[in-house]
């Protein structure tokens, strides 16, 4: 097991991304720590990790309140010894922030995924930091698709909350590195299996005036592997970035979408 013994936290578990890599962590012994605004969804994937022989804990939090998430995160500590991984994997309903142009976008719908995405990451991330540090050791985790690198129509203010993201992410690596803590951004495509991803390929289709299977079939063309990353390939790069495998990878990006974005 790759995970064997490590205490994950994870933020947002209700969500079908956080779901999916909580169940791969504890399906690779991690005891994982599940937390979201709607406990009874996070209820249900603690439930289904249980069933398969794993360890799961839940708490209802939203991962904006800055002193909920410290508390919680104290809580998990004082129970579990220690904190070795963060993922926040919150997300946001995209009507009315993508399938818009920017200039019929009001400002305030522009500023609501940067604002609500840099305070929530920004305050699990500094929570897990400075637990980490005194340990001296732990990995946080997040995951960005490929937009946060591609200037592409229709896409509100998310790219720029994308990017933002991974530029703290280098930014916690350059000061949390010397004592031992990791940061590592997943970079992937858009997810057609989420809901969330579902919705805005159609409000992408409808801006575009074509339909949603024309869209799906226009990213998947820039891919060079003409097909858009999976959940369980998110989750099998967590699993990766949060082992002592990658012991090596800081301040970091693992790139799945294919090549979709080419690194250099």
């Amino acid at each position: 097991m790759e995970l064997k013994d490590k205490v994950a936290v994870i933020y947002g578990a209700g969500g079908a991304i956080a779901s999916t890599v909580a169940t791969a962590f504890a399906r690779e012994g991690a005891r994982v720590y599940l937390s979201g605004p709607h406990v009874e969804k996070v209820e249900r994937v603690a439930e289904a990790i249980a069933t398969a022989g794993g360890f799961a804990r839940t708490a209802q939090l939203d991962a904006l309140d800055e002193r909920a998430v410290d508390e919680h995160l104290g809580r998990v500590i004082t129970q579990a010894g220690r904190v070795d991984i963060s993922f926040n994997g919150i997300s946001l309903p995209q009507r009315g922030i993508q399938g818009v142009w920017l200039t019929d976008l009001s400002t305030e719908a522009f500023l609501k995924p940067i604002e609500l995405y840099m305070r929530s990451h920004f305050i699990t991330a500094r929570a897990a930091a400075r637990r980490m540090g005194e340990q001296g050791a732990g990995v946080i985790l997040i995951n960005t698709p490929e937009v946060s690198r591609l200037g592409m129509q229709h896409v509100g203010g998310m790219a720029s909350a994308w990017s933002a993201m991974e530029a703290l992410m280098r930014n916690l690596s350059a000061e949390l590195g010397p004592r031992g803590v990791r940061t590592v951004t997943i970079r992937s495509t858009g997810l057609p299996e989420t809901p969330t991803i579902d919705v805005v390929y159609e409000l992408h289709a409808q801006a575009m005036n074509i339909p949603k299977e024309g869209f799906l079939a226009f990213v998947e063309g820039m891919a060079h592997n003409r097909r858009q990353a999976t959940l369980r390939e998110v989750a099998d790069a967590a699993i990766f970035a949060a082992s002592d495998r990658a012991s090596g990878m800081t301040g970091a990006t693992l790139n799945i979408t294919g090549g979709m974005v080419v690194d250099w």
